[in-house]
């Protein structure tokens, strides 16, 4: 065969050995439910995300599995639920196991150029070769423009974060005087969700959450404009996100839908519409989350899917013929506040499971998520003063509900809990059973304290609980989860037996169960007083809670104030939010609160990522409950 004929040959069957792969470009704003013109919001003033919505596949049942950005984005990068692999609790340094790497490196091995920009918050520091450049777009140096490769570039737009709207530095009155007259929304046109109270404080905070997206919608146009202008927009497709709902009050960190649900468009160019599963401006009503993502980005670029995967590719060649049935979500500790949320929705109702309905749902917060929120603010006020009645009220209570059932077709706000209600006992089994087959399909971590995750297995609970699945008796830890905030004495009698349990985490529910009896817990002081000796720092703190709130503080508090003076952090954190819970039964030791967070004040200003000083911004908000409820001189 000539030269000339083998080339015509070669060049006949390329595509059969390799089509063009297409650029891949994320598009990612922050804290932003679909509050979009193109998802039919009247208050919304987006017209470059509109006009990318009719260019695009208008994705309507998207979700992030977490409320929150660092454990969102966990999810993102690894493909895998941050509680199945130790990644899971806010501004942590997690240890996945080894076989876990950042999905971008898959691409790199498939001849991809990726780059991202300005942030990497994934609960775990990601390998410096997750991302051939960090901290850039498709312009970096190691590209050719023209294209010897394709590319995956992240580009992130912080304006929309929660904190841009109440935060002393946070530019917003700059951001409204750089919009059009035309662009800048009415506070009175505001449209107030029913949980909140319709108050001008909270009309204010809508109206900077809407003048902020305002201006983050230009910066999106600007991206697609060097897109267009670099000529790879015929060549790449486009997502555009968010990376959890919205950033205001029960919604930034919680599991309901203003948490999770997200706006997604993707826009697929000319040259690979047959990739598109419905034609431009089309919406698509699958269940899609953030663990699918990473699967469908290999997908489309060709690339195949790590077993280890936990979702599902919606797009490309690996594409599930079959949509997903549910959704899956998870909430544990928030900076310096611990909480225990799941959730599962399918494509009608969502069942929500609470494992510390013993704490009220807000909890005063430092930093980026503070009570200092306008809305936050006037939402207590306005509780403290028996103001508020209806749906508002509701989430001002100080304990939660075990468990939740809505109905998001009739009720999409999520104010009406069905759980108890006898016609939606077939729901409520089918929900709870789809929750509880995935805690176990993942081996969920988040009932494992904090704390026992660094002392028992030094952060590798992955790999220890697997290894040796009596580290971590899940079926019997669940038992014992289960039991807080259910009622009667035989349920008293059985948490006091669990106590004495051979597994540790058992133990702990047992104590956090007994801590929310309150008074009832009463028969099981002895046993309490026993396990204040416990080997583990974890019993140890919710012991002295349960019995400092049947008021034997004695023995107790010199218990919490040991453990919150240890050099692990999470023991000093569990203790510290023992105490800031226990409120007035603390007042015993506030001198030597005031002396630990003295001691501590060099750490107040430490980085905030990674290894920030918790415990000490959780104690300062006990000290200053107990100092602004003082009681009056003599």
């Amino acid at each position: 065969m000539s030269l000339r004929i083998a080339v015509v040959c070669f060049l006949a069957l390329a595509p059969l050995f390799g089509a063009e792969k297409p650029n891949i470009l994320w598009i990612v704003l922050e804290d932003l439910s679909p509050e979009l013109g193109c998802y039919g919001d009247p208050y919304a003033v987006t017209p470059n995300i509109d006009r990318l919505a009719q260019q695009s596949a208008i994705y309507t049942r998207a979700f992030s599995n977490g409320g929150a950005c660092a454990p969102a984005r966990s999810t993102l990068i690894t493909g895998m639920y941050p509680p199945g692999i130790g990644t899971h609790h806010m501004r942590s340094e997690g240890l996945p196991p080894a076989f876990v790497q950042g999905f971008p490196v898959y691409l790199q091995q498939a001849g991809y150029f990726t780059s991202n920009h300005a942030k990497q918050d994934y609960n775990w520091i990601a390998p410096a070769a997750t991302w051939n450049v960090n901290d850039n777009d498709w312009r970096s140096k190691g590209w050719t423009q023209r294209g010897d490769r394709p590319f995956f570039t992240v580009i992130n737009i912080a304006d929309t974060h929660s904190s841009q709207v109440y935060q002393p530095w946070a530019p917003w009155l700059e951001r409204r005087e750089a919009l059009e007259p035309g662009q800048r929304h009415d506070p009175a046109r505001a449209v107030v969700p029913p949980y909140y109270p319709d108050t001008p404080e909270t009309r204010e905070i809508l109206r900077r959450y809407a003048d902020n997206a305002t201006f983050a919608d230009q910066k999106v146009g600007e991206v697609l404009d060097k897109l267009e202008a670099d000529g790879l927009a015929d060549s790449t497709i486009v997502f555009f996100y968010s990376d959890h709902g919205t950033g205001l009050p029960r919604s930034k960190s919680f599991q309901f839908e203003s948490s999770t649900r997200v706006p997604l468009l993707v826009r697929f160019p000319e040259k690979f519409e047959d990739l598109a599963p419905v034609a431009p401006g089309g919406r698509v009503e699958r269940l899609v989350s953030f663990v699918d993502f990473p699967a469908t980005v290999l997908s489309l670029a060709g690339v195949q899917i790590p077993k280890h995967f936990q979702g599902e590719a919606f797009l490309g060649d690996g594409r599930k013929g079959f949509p997903r049935q549910f959704v899956f979500g998870y909430r544990d500790r928030m900076d310096e506040r611990y909480e225990l949320i799941r959730s599962v929705r399918d494509g009608r109702f969502k069942y929500i499971r609470n494992y510390f309905p013993h704490l009220p749902w807000f909890h005063e917060q430092t930093r980026l998520y503070p009570s200092t929120n306008p809305l936050l603010e006037i939402w207590t006020q306005l509780a403290d003063a028996g103001k508020l009645q209806g749906p508002a009220a509701l989430y001002m209570a100080h304990s939660k509900p075990r468990e939740q059932v809505f109905d998001l077709r009739e009720d999409p706000n999520e104010i009406h809990d069905l759980a108890a209600d006898p016609d939606y006992a077939g729901v409520l089994r089918k929900m709870r059973k789809a929750f509880r087959a995935w805690l176990f399909e993942i081996q969920d971590l988040g009932f494992l304290p904090e704390e026992e995750m660094w002392l028992r297995f030094e952060g590798r609970a992955y790999d220890a609980v697997r290894a040796d699945p009596e580290a971590y008796p899940i079926e019997r830890i669940l038992a014992a989860a289960d039991l807080v905030g259910a009622r009667g004495s035989s349920v008293v009698a059985r948490q006091t037996e669990l106590l004495a349990d051979a597994d540790p985490t058992v133990r702990f529910w047992a104590a956090v169960g007994l801590t929310a009896q309150r008074e009832a817990a009463s028969p099981a002081a002895e046993a309490l007083l026993k396990a204040l000796e416990d080997e583990r720092p974890s019993v140890r703190t919710a012991a002295a809670q349960a019995l400092c709130n049947l008021g034997r503080c004695g023995r107790a508090l010199p218990v919490l104030l040991e453990n919150l003076r240890s050099d692990q952090q999470y023991v000093s954190l569990r203790a510290a939010n023992a105490l800031d819970h226990l409120g007035e039964r603390a007042r015993p030791v506030l001198p030597a609160m005031k002396d630990f967070v003295a001691s501590s004040s060099q750490l107040h200003d430490r980085e905030f990522f990674g290894q920030a000083p918790f415990s000490h911004w959780a104690l300062r908000q006990a000290i200053r409950r107990l100092e602004r409820n003082a009681p009056a001189a003599p």
